[in-house]
């Protein structure tokens, strides 16, 4: 909801079957996320998004998810960065 993206060009690995992960992954479950953040946490990691800032999509929280940084830094042999987006709008159910 926050952290942005990155568009990235396969280096074709064949020993990772061409592949390379589709997104940062979460770091903790919906469940962890609605017990850890609140509405607040959310309003504040969102600032300058816009989006939902309401209970029903805490568990969405970019605090919920690895740091994108971190998981493309452990692909520098599956992809290379063709350009990194930010963040401006976001729509959940």
């Amino acid at each position: 909801m926050g952290t942005g993206s990155s568009i990235v060009r396969g280096l074709g690995n064949a020993a990772s079957y061409w592949s390379a992960s589709h997104g940062a992954g979460r770091r903790m479950s919906r469940a962890a996320a609605r017990r850890t953040f609140t509405v607040e946490d959310l309003a504040a990691q969102t600032a300058g998004v816009e989006c939902r800032k309401d209970a029903g999509v805490v568990d969405e929280i970019p605090g919920a998810y690895k740091d994108l940084d971190e998981v493309i830094a452990a692909q520098t042999d599956l992809v290379e960065v063709v350009a990194r987006l930010r963040t401006i709008v976001c729509v959940k159910g």
